[in-house]
């Protein structure tokens, strides 16, 4: 069965719309990718897109698919074999986690983003708490849940790919601490799917989001991503 034409729209650095990214690379389904700039918006996606937000995929251009969980699973339902669970039960688990890791983003992103050094260390406790309860679940097998890579492993793997990028001695990510989710990182960092899931300009992108954030933690984290170089 000829699958449908899928434009995928995003903006650079949303690692909801790299979860999506990194599955239709891993299942090597065609599709296009439009980048947007949050700040100018248009008019045509505006029409299409009920949220205003990304990522959004749309189905041979009309359909508009949103949430990147449920284009994820839609992803997976059209090009089999299915990279969630067959068994009820470990499919209710693995989406759980992959809220679970939704809620890990928002926090690494109010870690990223605070205005005062109390906002920074707050969000840093509430990540790291995430990352103990992910450690205790992953498998590393070398995937999250065993030999092969899931739609969980898809979800996660922006979070861990933004916390060893930004190396703080204050950040949440301390690989010691996490060593069997350090395995699963060394293993899925360097899978075709997730290396080529980001913008070329990704970093220097990254730098310039965390230069424009007012208060405490972008400067500084933006500082030392730019004092270690590429």
């Amino acid at each position: 069965m000829a699958l449908p034409h899928l434009h995928l729209v995003s903006f650079p650095l949303c690692p909801f719309v790299q979860r999506s990214v990194i599955l239709l690379k891993h299942k090597k389904v065609p599709f296009e990718l439009t980048l947007l700039n949050p700040q100018e918006l248009p008019d045509w996606f505006l029409e299409k897109s009920p949220t205003g937000k990304v990522p959004l995929l749309l189905v041979e251009q009309d359909t508009a698919v949103f949430e990147s969980a449920v284009i994820s699973e839609y992803v997976d339902e059209i090009t089999p074999p299915p990279m969630l669970p067959t068994d009820p039960l470990r499919r209710a688990l693995d989406r759980a986690w992959i809220a679970f890791v939704s809620d890990l983003v928002m926090a690494l992103h109010r870690w990223m983003t605070a205005s005062t050094e109390e906002a920074f260390k707050v969000a840093r406790d509430e990540a790291a708490k995430g990352l103990k309860q992910l450690e205790a679940q992953c498998k590393a097998a070398p995937c999250f849940t065993g030999p092969d890579f899931s739609l969980l492993d898809a979800a996660l793997v922006p979070v861990l790919m933004r916390l060893d990028l930004l190396q703080d001695p204050e950040s949440p990510w301390q690989p010691d601490d996490y060593p069997v989710l350090a395995s699963w990182w060394r293993h899925v960092s360097d899978l075709p799917e997730v290396k080529e899931s980001t913008v070329e300009d990704f970093r220097a992108r990254l730098i310039g989001f965390l230069n424009a954030q007012d208060g405490f933690a972008g400067p500084r984290l933006a500082a030392g991503l730019a004092a270690r170089g590429h």
